[in-house]
């Protein structure tokens, strides 16, 4: 029985360039996430006439700058091998599908692996984005960190919400591409147009369900910056530089918030396809059915 095409089968093939790829994510991304800290503390060290701060945070910058280079270097190479893999073992597996068939599949399958290069570091960005933000609020007032807490709950909840709409709805517009070749084939204006607009309509359906959920996130999201203003006017002894650090790490939770449900949704994405890809050619069909 052959395996499945999907992440795991990536994984098996080439686990070491991917785990490679996610080690120079998380230490860029650890360093891009410490970056306000340090120029927190760079301001008001600069406010006390002292320099050290800054030659911190220099630092800081300059190894991030060095790792998120040798990572993209790295990316296109590796990445660019899987898809080679991919897209070359999905065509041998496909029997005599029809080419329609197969060549949306192709690109299909694609995404696969662009969800590993481009939507996996995504949310390892956020992930690492959220933590630290947590932290680092939490340390500077524990109120701050519990409304992150709450925040972040409130996303998952909301994107739970619309989980299984999101894979119906890509479901139709998967199924519709697989078409569009035979459709070309048969050089008809009207099945053209016809195929054009129900193209169309999936994709405003989606467009749609992620406007409405990118509402309620982005709704939650400013209650939370308005709620983090709130606190810190409320707290003593505070600089210009803890002013800094906890707005910056608000609004990279901000950001994380809407980086997690995108990549959440690419996934649910991803889980279609994955059943697409792994339908029996109908040649396959064939000779089961006469065995």
């Amino acid at each position: 029985m052959q395996a499945k095409l999907d992440i795991p089968y990536l994984f098996r093939h080439f686990r070491w360039r991917i785990v490679v790829t996610w080690l120079f994510v998380l230490l860029e991304n650890t360093l891009m996430a410490l970056i306000p800290l340090f120029i927190g503390r760079a301001i008001d060290g600069l406010l006390a006439n002292q320099d050290e701060a800054l030659w911190e945070v220099s630092a800081v910058m300059g190894l991030m700058l060095l790792v998120a280079v040798a990572r993209r270097v790295y990316d296109t190479r590796a990445y660019g091998t899987m898809r080679v893999h991919f897209g070359a073992e999905l065509v041998s597996r496909s029997g005599d599908a029809p080419v329609s068939r197969v060549n949306a599949r192709l690109d299909m399958s694609r995404e696969m692996v662009d969800f590993l290069e481009g939507h996996v570091p995504e949310l390892l960005t956020a992930i690492v984005q959220v933590v630290v933000s947590i932290v680092i609020l939490w340390a500077f007032d524990a109120r701050l960190g519990v409304s992150a807490v709450i925040v972040v709950v409130t996303l998952a909840v909301l994107y739970g919400l619309f989980h299984e709409r999101f894979y119906r709805l890509n479901s139709d517009l998967n199924s519709q591409t697989e078409k569009q070749v035979a459709i070309l084939d048969q050089r008809e204006r009207k099945s053209l147009l016809t195929h054009l607009q129900r193209l169309r309509r999936c994709e405003v359906r989606l467009s749609d369900t992620e406007a409405v959920l990118y509402g309620g996130i982005f709704t939650a999201m400013f209650a939370f910056v308005l709620m983090t203003l709130s606190f810190a006017s409320t707290m003593t002894a505070i600089t210009a530089g803890v002013i800094f650090t906890i707005l910056s790490y608000s609004w990279e939770l901000v950001e994380s918030g809407v980086a997690l449900p995108m990549a959440l949704q690419q996934w649910t994405r991803l889980s279609e396809i994955r059943e697409r890809l792994n339908e029996p050619s109908s040649g396959s069909a064939a000779n089961a059915g006469t065995a």
